[in-house]
């Protein structure tokens, strides 16, 4: 799975890892967040976030 990174504040969502303080899970691709899922650091969008 790709890693995406906040082109606002630098933050990667790796999926390897999760989002544990959002509540997602380690395993969870990019595109399976939930639609009100933000960066954890800037509150960025997901349409913010490139491949890196």
């Amino acid at each position: 799975m790709e890693k995406y990174r906040c082109v606002l504040c630098g933050y990667e969502y790796d999926p390897a890892i999760g989002d544990q303080a959002a509540g997602i899970a380690p395993g969870t691709a990019f595109a399976d967040l939930p639609k009100g899922w933000v960066c954890p650091v800037c509150s960025a969008e997901k349409d913010v976030f490139e491949v890196v």
